[in-house]
């Protein structure tokens, strides 16, 4: 995609804050005290499951709800209470929101339309905005002509010609399919580069927040549990809601000892907090996960599962409990279901976690 229309975007990429957002619907608590900033020009995923606040966050940011108590700012300034059309945000939502009976063209230049900006400004505005999203040739068409993924990019591009100092996107591609997904989250992706404004991007998807986003903030019951980069936060999470939301994490059971956890026959340092109590569960990934051909070995093979340039496999402990490896796959060619093994981890500080019970 190349930018061809510098002129329909912000003209500078803004600074948002949350600070001590608080909201309560009942009993339920959607926000508990958020604070976090999106720096200009960045793109930040709210990343979490359902229910855990992140939806809520947009909207406050958007204007659609109000904190009970905290302030929403931007650029310094405070926003909390000004109405949404006075914010300066332009958002796209899950389900388009196109209007049936304009075309492409009309819909991208509504907003336009009620600032009450000239017709032939608008008009080549959304024009050159269609090109943007790749699709100058279908301004005419109505939305029930174009496909899944054309029209979010009209929504995409009609979100954009007020040219907003922020961007915010409410799950964007969870309605289409897979393939569709994947293409325009990589467009939307080198658009919001190119055009350098702040983005704040909602999903429950984490492969999609860790390969669109500058930082991902991931968040548990109305709470921040961590914002990082996706490298930091695959290889370095701070809690143990975040090891095992984001990628695939095996629990091990170990025993606190001596400033240390014995695993499997070792003792390896600590990282991060320790729970109270001797006994926990050791958090890690396949790929850190040793297993090798052991005839004496108290572990079995149950399953594996080709991955392409890896093979999952799934290894039962004596004690019962399950753990997952990512081999090589020319190493894990002898590992069928029932081989004897032993398991082995890195020396390397590892996370930790109450014992499950």
């Amino acid at each position: 995609m190349t930018v061809t229309a510098p002129d329909t975007t912000a003209t500078t990429a803004a600074t948002v804050e949350f600070r001590g957002l608080r909201r309560e619907f009942g009993p339920t608590v959607a926000l508990d005290g958020l604070d976090l900033t999106v720096r200009p020009g960045e793109l930040l995923a709210l990343l979490g499951p359902s229910g855990c606040g992140k939806t809520t966050a947009l909207r406050m940011l958007a204007g659609f709800e109000h904190p009970d108590s905290g302030e929403v700012l931007i650029d310094g300034e405070d926003v909390t209470r000004v109405p949404a059309h006075r914010r300066d945000a332009g958002m796209v939502f899950q389900s388009y929101s196109l209007f049936p009976h304009l075309d492409a063209l009309d819909n991208v230049a509504f907003g336009l339309r009620m600032r009450k900006v000239r017709t032939s400004e608008r008009r080549a505005r959304a024009a050159e905005l269609l090109e943007l999203v790749g699709l100058a040739d279908k301004g005419g068409r109505f939305p029930h002509q174009l496909s899944g993924g054309q029209q979010q990019r009209v929504a995409l591009a009609r979100a954009l010609a007020l040219r907003p100092r922020v961007l915010l996107l409410d799950e964007p591609l969870s309605a289409l399919d897979a393939k569709v997904r994947l293409s325009l989250r990589e467009e939307i992706r080198r658009l919001q580069q190119d055009l350098g404004i702040t983005t704040l991007f909602v999903t429950h998807d984490q492969e999609e927040a860790l390969s669109m986003a500058d930082r991902v903030a991931v968040m548990h019951a109305g709470r921040l549990e961590q914002c990082a980069p996706p490298a930091e936060l695959y290889g370095r999470p701070a809690t143990a809601f975040v090891a095992e939301f984001v990628g695939t994490m095996s629990r091990i059971p170990g025993r606190l000892a001596d400033g240390g956890v014995e695993v499997l026959g070792q003792r390896l340092p600590v990282d991060g907090p320790v729970p109270a109590g001797p006994d926990v569960d050791v958090l890690v990934r396949p790929e850190a996960v040793g297993v090798r051909t052991d005839g004496d070995g108290s572990a079995r093979v149950v399953a594996t599962s080709f991955l392409g340039a890896a093979v999952r496999v799934t290894v039962r402990l004596a004690d019962g409990t399950e753990v997952k490896a990512d081999l090589p796959a020319h190493e894990a060619g002898g590992l069928g279901a029932g081989t004897a093994v032993t398991v082995s981890l890195p020396e390397r500080p590892v996370l930790v976690a109450a014992r499950t019970p």
